[in-house]
């Protein structure tokens, strides 16, 4: 199905437009109303501190982390994809770390 663009509400309150793809079949997601953020921004928090981890493990002198996520909306909640390419993704987030040693 196509992207839909719809509210999506932060942590603070603030209305965001989005593109979101519908994945539960033909509900028009649109008209959902805002929907929290925070599962998106919370998958983004724990993919990045599961990499955060593993770059102390191993110790570079230096880290650097790209991905694309698309939003998607499942039984009335946002969910997020990893996308293979950044290209189509709704959020390019790239994420830098200097010296990663204690």
């Amino acid at each position: 199905m196509d992207p839909e663009t719809i509210e999506a509400q932060l942590s603070d309150g603030s209305i965001i437009h989005i593109q979101a793809t519908p994945l539960g079949g033909a509900e028009r997601i649109a008209d959902l109303g805002p929907i929290s953020f925070t599962e998106v921004t919370d998958t983004v928090k724990h993919l990045s501190g599961a990499m955060l981890a593993i770059l102390k493990e191993i110790k570079p002198r230096s880290g650097s982390l790209e991905f694309g996520v698309q939003v998607g909306v499942q039984s009335g909640k946002l969910t997020t994809l990893i996308v293979q390419g950044t290209a189509t993704a709704n959020l390019k987030i790239t994420l830098n770390w200097g010296e990663l040693e204690q």
